[in-house]
């Protein structure tokens, strides 16, 4: 039976429905196998369709947008010339040091998962680096394979039977992807664990590398450097301390390893291209802000 999007609730077979702002949010347990490669997995419909433009804010996470209602009108990455995506469906988003505009004319819905940067290398099976800043149609990453999948997305209106077919995409690709650097996942596992506040120095020495040879592994693996990855966590846990309501700024720099609160808005400036206030502020939106 296909599940009519528009009351929430439990509505079989794990699958739960749930009003979220403007959107029908549609979520179901994950797979056990796609737990360590997956931070972010929901089905989502616009609840009255209407035009936005909505805030990315790096992450830490590889994004995967699956279009299967209207194209997005255009994403565009702030103080990156040239870089409007134009009008695009389904994408890929790779790791970000910088904030981007997403617009979308109404009418959406869509699957939209986030991966960690280790899980996005065995799926995407590129070097990610490739991929850091940018904004690309997901078949320029997954082959023509990726048409088919959403094409066939689209057609199944059950959402449980639409998750099926998507899970067993994901884990065929994903096992039989690149194995990363078992040094490359540790040291991921000691930035992300500590959220950014480790030495690149002592990571280097954890695994046995030296910095310089760190550096290349990792940039390639998972699309930032070390030391970029360490700033964009410290920003993220900012951000969720922000979004539970830690409104003291000063408490929020020590806790994050900022100096001081200056450099808690500089980096805010920078990453997010907002202030603390703006972002304590934002609606959050499927992972975004909406403006």
């Amino acid at each position: 039976m296909a599940l009519q999007v528009g009351s929430g609730g439990v509505v079989g077979r794990g699958v739960e429905v749930a009003r979220v702002g403007g959107l029908w949010r549609v979520t179901r347990p994950w797979h056990p196998g796609l737990r360590p490669f997956v931070r972010g997995y929901a089905g989502y419909r616009e609840a009255v369709a209407s035009p936005y433009q909505v805030r990315l804010v790096p992450t830490g996470r590889a994004v995967v947008v699956i279009s299967l209602a209207e194209p997005f009108s255009q994403v565009r990455r702030l103080g990156a010339p040239g870089s409007d995506s134009g009008r695009i469906g389904s994408l890929v988003v790779g790791l970000e040091d910088r904030p981007a505009l997403c617009e979308h004319p109404g009418g959406q819905e869509a699957i939209r998962l986030e991966f960690t940067p280790l899980g996005a290398y065995r799926l995407f099976a590129v070097p990610m680096g490739e991929l850091t800043n940018q904004v690309v149609e997901l078949r320029d990453v997954l082959g023509p394979e990726a048409g088919v999948l959403v094409e066939r997305l689209a057609a199944t209106r059950d959402w449980a039977a639409r998750f099926d077919l998507l899970d067993a995409v994901l884990l065929a690709r994903l096992g039989r992807g690149p194995d990363p650097a078992p040094e490359v996942g540790h040291a991921w596992r000691l930035l992300a664990g500590t959220a950014g506040a480790i030495p690149v120095a002592r990571i280097a020495a954890e695994v046995g590398w030296s910095q310089g040879h760190l550096v290349r592994r990792f940039t390639e693996q998972v699309g930032l450097t070390p030391k970029t990855s360490a700033r964009v966590l410290r920003f993220h846990r900012a951000v969720r301390m922000l979004t539970r309501g830690d409104v003291n700024l000063a408490e929020i720099s020590a806790a994050c390893g900022f100096c001081d609160q200056s450099h808690l808005s500089r980096e805010f400036r920078a990453l997010a291209g907002i202030t603390p206030g703006l972002m304590m502020a934002a609606r959050r939106v499927e992972g975004a802000l909406a403006l």
